[in-house]
């Protein structure tokens, strides 16, 4: 069973989440994790501006998704920034590559699953994600969420991301904070849930 993460992050929150994640998904046995980023479409002179380049350098490892992995694995979690209340451009620039997948009905009945950060606690996390949704509806994808057996997303000790939409973090508005133990918890039992249900319908 193939899992494949696909991601975008500038300054590493959704790459440390999209690990998490995929720790989650290797706890079921039988699967097979691949994390992927979307290709970066900002040139190198505006990242450096907006001080991302080193993180922009640690991800360099990473190797850049393509559309016929989309279709070779069984689940696809997907990770973005939120910009504004929606995905970032460059993960919405690698989706809309996906046409002819669309038209031939190539992820149709796959399992589709967002997770997110934002810089601010209230700053779209949830609208990020659900209009994600909206977009794995047209290709015909199965999502899956957060359930609420996650009871990390109940927590009001601390601020925390988490839905039931899907996992999140909260970067703050310099981007100087990392996911938190709670946010990778989340990230973790996200990647296993999904799992489990792709385990499930395969099988």
């Amino acid at each position: 069973m193939k899992i494949l993460i696909v991601m975008h992050s500038l300054y590493g929150h959704i790459a440390k989440m999209a690990e998490a994640v995929a720790e989650g998904a290797r706890e079921v046995p039988g699967t097979e994790v691949d994390i992927k980023r979307v290709p970066e479409t900002l040139p190198p002179e505006i990242i450096e501006k907006m001080g991302a380049t080193g993180s922009q350098k640690a991800l360099a490892g990473i190797p850049e998704v393509t559309v016929d992995d989309l279709t070779a694995a069984d689940a696809i979690i997907f990770g973005t920034p939120t910009r504004f209340g929606i995905m970032s451009a460059q993960m919405k620039q690698f989706l809309d590559s996906t046409g002819q997948l669309w038209a031939t009905g190539a992820l149709v009945g796959k399992i589709g699953s967002v997770f997110t950060s934002t810089a601010t606690q209230h700053g779209g996390q949830e609208a990020t994600i659900l209009n994600f949704h909206t977009l794995l509806l047209h290709h015909g994808f199965v999502i899956v969420g957060l359930p609420y057996a996650f009871q990390g997303q109940m927590r009001i000790d601390e601020i925390t991301g988490g839905s039931p939409y899907g996992a999140s973090t909260i970067a703050g508005g310099d981007g100087s904070r990392m996911p938190s133990e709670n946010e990778l918890a989340a990230a973790r039992f996200q990647g296993k849930h999904v799992a489990e249900i792709a385990a499930r319908m395969k099988g």
